[in-house]
């Protein structure tokens, strides 16, 4: 396990940004950056870029503040018109505004929200457009590039990556006289002892795929087949039943609170942790810049996702950077997509809390900021959400079935039996 304090989190870290000299995408010398400045050269128009980088840490201002001012300072007849769009509305935005073509020229996209948007046609095709595209595909991790890939073509890049891990209160635990728990069972079993001492064993804020996921996978289960066809007999096999089950009973017996259902009145995650109501969480790095903005004093403290029969397994997050087709400045704003892959940009945004996708940095993440080191652990088993089309439907479904469980509606059976024929019908439409 390891333990960090928020407010003396190693956040600090030189950031190169002298560019004199230097392409409009950025980079080092050995980077596929340094050698676009011909592109580049002579570019002018603004590149809108839309994105849900928090506010509550240092994400947007260091977009604003530092990386774009960068990049503009290097390409002085380029302007970058970025947009926070929050993350709960971003989809719906990026669908609404497809049917009336009215993208932006990039975004920064949800890795779950690339094949969709590549399947509606309103995504360039990047490795068949970006003439150096095979340069930063192979400087950045495969697992997270192969979320852009939709019927054989890549429609974008990996910008960030993350995966989520245990994080506790030390001092719930301790007043319960528990230890952290390394395995499914003993959360579990330890539950009682935490609710008596008045906390609660686990929170989580809902009950898609990210949230459910991680419990799934650990205890054995799956959602479809390795080639994303079919749903029968995954979502619905024993070892996925036995996974939901077991939340559903600690959710029944009031060992995890009604903001996993939907409940808007009890405390978020983030809150519940502080004050010691809830034991443990399962959160992302971006936690860390928050809790030192929000709650300097609270000592955050992470553990691996607890193991069951399959293992201790997470469930893979980040974004990707994505063109659309109907781009009216696309050379400006791929110099742009290009700096943002850079290790100078990439550098910046590690500064506060999102972990960079290049390969050449790995070694350097826990210098970066120490608290890295547990997601970097958690990452080499944790999987991607299924790359379909059809996630977002099925996610929906997933997780209204699974609190119709948890409120007693229907069985945990029947109720995974039902997303396994719905998604079904809807993984056959893109087979």
């Amino acid at each position: 396990m390891k333990h960090w304090k928020a407010g003396t989190a190693a956040l600090a870290v030189t950031i190169p940004l002298a560019l004199a000299g230097c392409s409009g995408a950025g980079g080092t010398d050995e980077s596929p950056a340094a050698s676009s400045s011909d592109a580049s050269a002579g570019l002018s128009g603004t590149v809108t870029y839309w994105h849900a980088y928090s506010e509550d840490s240092q994400e947007v201002a260091t977009l604003e503040d530092v990386i774009i001012p960068a990049f503009e300072k290097a390409n002085p007849g380029v302007t970058v018109d970025a947009v926070t769009v929050p993350y709960d509305e971003l989809h719906q935005k990026l669908i609404t505004a497809a049917a009336g073509e009215q993208l932006p020229d990039l975004v920064r996209a949800d890795i779950g929200w690339v094949p969709e948007l590549a399947n509606l046609g309103v995504l360039e095709p990047l490795s068949t457009s970006m003439s150096d595209f095979q340069d930063y595909a192979e400087q950045v991790y495969p697992g997270a590039l192969a979320t852009n890939l939709w019927k054989g073509t890549y429609y974008g890049l990996p910008l960030d990556t993350n995966t989520r891990v245990m994080m506790y209160n030390a001092d719930a635990l301790a007043k319960a006289g528990v230890e952290v728990p390394t395995t499914i069972d003993e959360l579990v079993a330890d539950a009682p002892t935490l609710k008596a001492a008045g906390s609660y064993a686990f929170a989580d804020n809902g009950a898609s795929g990210w949230n459910v996921l991680p419990w799934i996978w650990s205890y054995g289960g799956s959602i479809t087949d390795d080639d994303v066809t079919v749903a029968s007999g995954h979502i619905n096999s024993d070892a996925s039943v036995a996974a939901v089950q077991m939340l559903v009973d600690m959710y029944q017996a009031g060992y995890i609170p009604s903001i996993i259902v939907g409940d808007s009145g009890g405390l978020a995650t983030s809150d519940g942790l502080v004050s010691g109501d809830y034991a443990t969480i399962l959160d992302g790095p971006w936690m860390f810049p928050i809790y030192q903005s929000q709650y300097p004093d609270f000592e955050l403290n992470t553990a691996q996702m607890p193991a069951g029969d399959g293992g201790s397994i997470s469930v893979v997050g980040g974004e990707d950077i994505v063109m659309t087709s109907t781009s009216q400045n696309k050379e400006a704003a791929m110099a742009f997509l290009r700096y943002l892959l850079s290790e100078d940009a990439q550098l910046a945004m590690a500064k506060t809390g999102q972990m960079p996708v290049l390969s050449s940095l790995t070694d350097q993440l826990t210098a970066i900021n120490d608290y890295f080191g547990p997601f970097v652990e958690q990452l080499a088993t944790a999987k991607p959400r299924p790359v379909t089309p059809a996630w977002n439907e099925i996610n929906t479904i997933l997780q209204d079935q699974i609190q119709s469980a948890m409120r007693g509606d229907v069985s945990v059976k029947d109720a995974l039996d039902s997303v396994a024929t719905q998604a079904d019908a809807l993984l056959a439409q893109y087979s």
